[in-house]
């Protein structure tokens, strides 16, 4: 594996690369690995309760070991010690400290946010205006985070001179290989972040685990989890406590109409259907079968299977991420007069998700509260991620 260790030299031969020889790889001296067999055997294991997408092992001499469900493996070599891939196979390196990093995964920004790790970010592919989270909106309005670019077309000599140590991407770089390879040839670990796979939202929310152990704050990751944690177990006390049963459970619908016509529904199982029903409600759509041949936590209906499925259902939750949202019943019905016939529109009780719902990965648990309070009727007028449609 071909690595640049020195910033300043990885600076000036990224500029050479991009400048004047595009078509030609960089070529550079690297250090020598160290295979020693007590390097190869993990002395600890990250504890996780939630997360299937990744594991942590934890070897002698303070290296890790993060491996990715998708297949790939990063290690993490400690600062002033020798290269080792820890005999793992294609493993990418990546060096502490980690200060110099570009985000282009918006979704783990609120991670960053609750680790207090904002200063360990110098550059990103998401607008100050894209943000509802306020302190990312300051730090890339004031220029301490500099904008450079959409993700499939990023500056790279911008984030070439801003010393990155590494690139954190969402699943949609797949969709541009070009632009990993390109970091990547200019000696750029690349970090694909898959939390979105997480089909339980408190496993989600455990990513923040891994975010610690990439940036040395281990113990503040855990503490954090554990705070949030125990405000999602005391909802299911809650609700153990009211007895509802299984048949007694509100329906509940998350959606949004594409601009094609289809209705766009979360696939049953995924994280937002579970923290429906981690709230006690039922989701509307858990017996429809995915017969789609891809990872996507979405899929569209037809109206005959959107209005099978929901016009009997209790209550209904417009998703805002795509389209901004609806501001009254009005609008919905504009969307397709037969949301008329439904029950949820007739007896009002009609929600719109906000940005913060998608935003704001940290705070699942007060996701999922809002959501109880909205299913069992509570104190609704008190809202955090979501506000009642109204005529």
């Amino acid at each position: 594996m071909v690595k640049i260790r020195d910033k300043k030299n990885r600076i000036l031969s990224g500029i050479l690369f991009l400048t004047v020889i595009p078509v030609i790889s960089l070529f550079t001296a690297c250090a020598g690995k160290d295979t020693a067999n007590s390097l190869n055997k993990p002395a600890d294991h990250l504890e996780l309760s939630y997360a299937k997408q990744f594991d942590v092992s934890s070897y002698d001499g303070g290296y890790k070991h993060i491996h990715i469900a998708n297949g790939t493996d990063y290690v993490i070599i400690p600062e002033g010690k020798r290269d080792s891939d820890l005999g793992i196979e294609g493993a990418v390196l990546i060096h502490e400290p980690v200060e110099n990093i570009y985000l282009a995964a918006s979704s783990a920004m609120d991670l960053f946010v609750s680790l207090d790790s904002l200063d360990s970010i110098k550059t990103c592919s998401t607008k100050a205006s894209d943000y509802s989270i306020e302190e990312a909106k300051e730090k890339i309005g004031s220029g301490e985070i500099e904008y450079v670019g959409k993700y499939s077309s990023p500056d790279y000599e911008v984030i070439l001179n801003s010393g990155c140590d590494l690139a954190i991407e969402s699943t949609m770089i797949t969709h541009s290989p070009k632009i990993k390879e390109e970091l990547e040839k200019l000696g750029i670990p690349v970090f694909t972040e898959r939390s979105s796979y997480e089909k339980n939202p408190l496993g989600r929310l455990e990513w923040i685990k891994l975010y610690g152990v990439i940036l040395g704050r281990e113990k503040e990751a855990e503490e954090f989890f554990e705070k949030e944690e125990r405000k999602a177990l005391a909802i299911e006390k809650s609700l153990q406590k009211e007895k509802i049963n299984e048949e007694d459970r509100k329906t509940v619908a998350f959606f949004y109409i594409s601009s094609n016509g289809y209705v766009n529904v979360r696939k049953p199982g995924d994280y937002v259907s579970t923290m429906i029903s981690m709230a006690g409600g039922r989701y509307a759509y858990e017996d429809i079968a995915d017969d789609s041949d891809n990872a996507l936590s979405t899929m569209n209906l037809n109206w005959e299977e959107f209005y099978r499925d929901t016009v009997d259902a209790d209550i209904l939750i417009y998703n805002a991420t795509i389209d901004g949202g609806i501001k009254d019943l009005d609008e919905l019905i504009g969307k397709n007069t037969l949301f008329a016939d439904f029950k949820a529109v007739k007896e009002g009780d009609v929600y719109c998700s906000n940005a913060d719902m998608f935003q704001k990965t940290s705070l699942v648990a007060d996701i999922i509260t809002d959501m109880y309070r909205v299913i069992n009727d509570k104190d609704t007028d008190n809202l955090q991620f979501m506000y009642k449609v109204t005529d």
